[in-house]
């Protein structure tokens, strides 16, 4: 009775139908990449690249000049400037911070933070800052959808330099 799962076995082994279809598609933009859902609708600026699906998911990057060059050394400055950012943002949206971190994102030390706002919205924002460049890393979607597209945007943000 086991003859039946050897011609299974054999095409496992020689990799038969075991191609996937991509999901995502990459997002190039001035000195930066990422990955998005490969069917979201992409659209490029001079200095931001966005992906999005209809009218609130959305994740984007924009790249924003510095008045002056960041070291990794201005980090804790840099972080309590960003949490004042952040705070004021949230008053805008008449929403609420609900999570703020020191992650890596790019092999850099970024501040990252979660709000909530409007009718279930969520946007999660992180800071990535490099030499005259400050990148701001968005997504924002609906608080009951699933936070994969958020987290393939900070997963695979990349400097690619400009």
């Amino acid at each position: 009775m086991l003859k039946p799962a050897l011609p299974l076995l054999a095409c496992l082994i020689a990799g038969c139908g075991g191609s996937s279809k991509p999901t995502t598609q990459t997002v190039q933009g001035d000195g930066f990449g990422f990955r998005a859902p490969l069917a979201w609708r992409v659209s490029r600026g001079a200095t931001e690249a966005a992906a999005s699906s209809g009218r609130i998911d959305r994740i984007e990057v924009l790249r924003f000049r510095l008045e002056e060059s960041y070291r990794p050394a201005l980090f804790p400055a840099a972080a309590r400037d960003l949490d004042g950012v952040i705070d004021r943002l949230a008053a805008q949206l008449h929403g609420r911070v609900v999570g703020r971190a020191t992650v890596e994102l790019a092999g850099r030390k970024s501040r990252s933070y979660r709000l909530l706002y409007g009718a279930g919205r969520t946007q999660e924002i992180a800071f990535v800052l490099e030499g005259d460049s400050e990148y701001e890393l968005l997504c924002r979607k609906r608080t009951s959808q699933p936070a994969a597209s958020c987290q393939e945007l900070f997963e695979s943000f990349t400097l690619t330099g400009s």
